[in-house]
């Protein structure tokens, strides 16, 4: 191990390009192996990886399309239910589920859509991992059921960015950094302290297991 690069190095090498061994993963998500070098011991530190969410550009519509057939989008795009038709929704996840400034509902999308709603503050006191499995297999069902899910909260960068990061973690075996630079790639994203702290905990649970290790 003494000659692999510190964490903290991989971390500073946000732009770096690196080669994927797999040229379907690489398609989906052009630098999501760039942490090949990170030991199961090491994961980078709160700090880190702000800098690395710091570091990407700050550009987000009402929804990107971040994994095939995975959009991730804000309360506008939620609304307007012609639009997500017109793009093929069929599954919408709603972080912010029973807040005053989204609609989102079984009702409100009606029989055409369904419907999973998760009730987020976006607050670092507030704990969303309980809802990290529940959301990821939500999301794991409606894409290989031949869904198209559009998963959002108010703006789109920390709660609803959190699930898909989960998502990512939990159904595709990616480390946290590998998800965060795979949804980087497409959309700006900021999840508060408190979900990525609570990230870092699922990334070395999935570590423990031998599940996230890059591909």
């Amino acid at each position: 191990m003494s000659n692999r690069k510190s964490v903290t190095g991989a971390v500073s090498e946000v732009r770096g390009n690196s080669q994927s061994s797999d040229p379907e993963e690489e398609e989906k998500c052009p630098r999501m192996t760039e942490d090949r070098e990170q030991t199961l011991w090491e994961s980078p530190s709160l700090q880190e990886l702000e800098e690395v969410l710091h570091s990407a550009p700050r550009s987000c519509r009402h929804g990107d399309e971040v994994w095939p057939n995975l959009l991730l989008g804000d309360m506008f795009m939620s609304h307007d239910k012609l639009g997500l038709w017109q793009l093929g929704i069929t599954h919408v996840l709603n972080a912010s589920h029973g807040k005053l400034c989204c609609k989102g509902s079984d009702d409100f999308y009606g029989t055409t859509v369904k419907y999973y709603g998760v009730p987020a503050n976006d607050l670092p006191t507030f704990d969303l991992s309980p809802f990290f499995y529940p959301a990821a297999e939500f999301i794991h069902q409606a894409l290989t059921s031949g869904g198209k899910v559009f998963v959002h909260c108010a703006v789109g960068v920390s709660r609803s960015a959190s699930l898909v990061l989960a998502y990512l973690m939990i159904y595709h075996h990616l480390t946290l950094l590998s998800s965060i630079r795979c949804v980087q790639e497409k959309r700006w994203i900021f999840p508060n302290r408190g979900f990525l702290r609570q990230l870092k905990d699922l990334d070395r649970k999935l570590q423990d297991k031998g599940l996230n290790e890059p591909k």
